[in-house]
């Protein structure tokens, strides 16, 4: 899994995307900005959830933290993130990898709000030393995500 599914996301379903590969770490959002030389805000952070009854992602803008009022109003129960360990097996993608493509599974994808303000972000591509640049409404296309506003 990991980057190469993500290119092979994108050859399958012939996007005009290109996972970008860094020579030091984008595995937070500090590391990626600085590596990339973009401010954080424009990292989009993927953060993987366990519901109840599924897992999610949430992508977001790289300097906004989870609103656990939002996130309750809008799914009826708490946030819970998927614990490092378990990440893997859920994403097909490792701790600072972590991303909308190329998973292992389907899950539920969530842009939130926050990622509005912006053309283009960089979220991860697979693995520790990736990324992909992204048109805002080419991710939600690619993403079949759904907008919400759960951060704050």
């Amino acid at each position: 899994m990991t980057v190469d599914s993500v290119r092979e996301q994108f050859r399958r379903e012939g996007l005009n995307l290109e996972v970008i590969e860094m020579d030091t770490s984008t595995a937070t959002v500090e590391l990626a900005a600085n590596a990339l030389g973009v401010e954080p805000a424009r990292i989009a952070k993927t953060m993987a959830l366990r519901l109840k009854d599924r897992d999610i992602l949430i992508v977001a803008k790289g300097d906004v933290r989870i609103d656990n009022r939002k996130f309750k109003d809008y799914f009826q129960e708490k946030a819970k993130f998927i614990d490092a360990d378990e990440l893997g097996e859920a994403t097909g993608h490792p701790v600072g990898g972590i991303c909308p493509f190329g998973l292992n599974r389907d899950l539920d994808i969530y842009l939130d709000e926050s990622l509005k303000v912006f053309d283009y972000v960089f979220p991860a591509g697979g693995s520790p030393n990736t990324c992909v640049k992204i048109d805002v409404d080419y991710l939600a296309e690619v993403t079949k995500g759904k907008w919400i506003d759960v951060c704050k």
